[in-house]
């Protein structure tokens, strides 16, 4: 291992504890076992997420091993990391359907070949209730209100569950289960990975590295990035809709967002940060080379470019881009022979839902042929929408066939 190679996996790290364990576990000479849990609690990997993931493939091409860990089990329990309520509970089927969307979005970053990838119910919901209370009995309330979180949650006497505090022991119980030498994970999951060393030697193993990874805030530039907040961009998110969202991040962002989530060069990156502090670069251009960087580590090379000539056309000249995808229209949106709207930007996935399609309509945010649709319930004929485009916000359209 070289000076290179552990500069490397430190690079962009906020904080290794302890300090010097990393250059101590990589003094065994043998691949490392490096963890990274995720709960799939979203349908989207986010840029968030992404800054994890791609330190995780750091470390795959160092020579490692990635773990993986799947959260189906914890998830259903509910990180409470960084919040200031009880999380609401998911069922088992719905952590199943996140899992199974979020696996291959995984192998965008990650080398599959080279992922040991493993579900946690596999330990944990073998556990009898003798073992959880033995796993319980290793910490106290007293270590748990350490915690930043609980401790805020507690002095302004807001209700913390008991299934809360099984939380970290829970995570550390992954580490035990995989026998790992690094865990990887964002500021916020501290608390966390430290229980999870002090389970490892309760358990005879050596403790693993805590590892953690800065938060990346949102394109909001106010709170950390998370689809709940919808401040988030998803890395299989359509090229016009990542290009889109990227240049509506604050300017003071650009700097930290080209560190966490491009391959831009650390040098290059302090030099366009100090050319942005003394005006001698614009920050408009920086932002759309952020995002052709973006789109392009995501959607492959050349992708940024183009998504940025459609964004030109849309917001510079008001224009319908050339190449618009063609979509026909599903006969679930059909009712009496008409198409009904919110029924039909829910099937061709322009909106989440009827509802959230009806809201759009509202605040005049569709537009069939350049024309303003503003009525929901407005039921039309399907020979009227042929060969005509249907826009929904700024940056999505979909030609519209017969049935």
């Amino acid at each position: 291992m070289t000076a290179n190679d552990l500069a490397r996996l430190r690079a962009g790290a906020a904080e290794i504890v302890p300090e010097n364990g990393l250059e101590e576990k990589l003094a065994l000479g043998r691949p490392l076992r490096v963890k990274l849990g995720l709960d799939p609690t979203a349908a989207d990997v986010t840029l968030g997420w992404a800054v994890v993931l791609r330190k995780l493939r750091c470390v795959q091409d160092a020579g490692h091993t990635a773990v993986l860990i799947v959260g189906d089990f914890t998830a259903r329990v509910g990180d409470p990391s960084g919040r200031a309520d009880t999380r609401s509970r998911l069922s088992k089927e719905e952590v199943l359907g996140y899992a199974h969307r979020l696996l291959d979005q995984f192998w965008k970053i990650l080398d599959r070949e080279r992922t040991e990838v493993r579900y946690n119910s596999e330990w944990l919901e073998a556990m009898d209730m003798e073992s959880v209370l033995d796993l319980m009995a290793s910490f106290t309330v007293a270590r748990m209100l350490e915690r930043d979180d609980f401790g805020k949650r507690y002095a302004q006497k807001q209700p913390i569950s008991i299934m809360e505090f099984m939380y970290p022991l829970l995570q550390g119980m992954d580490s035990v289960a995989t026998h790992a030498d690094i865990e990887l994970g964002g500021t916020d999951q501290k608390f966390n990975l430290l229980v999870g060393r002090e389970l490892q030697r309760d358990h005879g193993q050596d403790p693993q590295i805590a590892m953690t990874m800065p938060l990346l805030e949102g394109i909001d530039g106010v709170q950390k990035m998370s689809q709940s907040l919808g401040n988030y961009v998803g890395i299989t998110e359509s090229t016009d809709e990542m290009f889109g969202k990227l240049m509506r991040i604050p300017d003071e962002l650009i700097g930290r967002y080209m560190q966490l989530c491009t391959e831009v060069e650390p040098d290059e990156i302090i030099r366009i940060e100090a050319g942005l502090a003394e005006g001698s670069l614009k920050s408009v251009e920086q932002k759309r080379r952020l995002a052709r960087e973006i789109v392009d580590l995501y959607q492959g090379a050349g992708a940024g470019k183009q998504a940025e000539a459609r964004f030109d056309i849309v917001h510079k000249e008001r224009e319908i881009p050339d190449d618009v995808p063609e979509a026909a229209i599903p006969p679930g949106a059909l009712r009496g022979g008409k198409v009904w709207l919110p029924k039909l930007m829910a099937e061709l996935g322009l909106a989440s839902s009827n509802s959230e399609a009806r809201r759009l309509i509202e605040q005049g945010g569709v537009r069939l042929g350049g024309e303003a649709l503003v009525d929901p319930d407005a039921e039309l004929e399907p020979a009227d929408m042929a060969g005509r485009v249907l826009q929904v916000g700024r940056r999505r359209f979909l030609r519209i066939r017969s049935v």
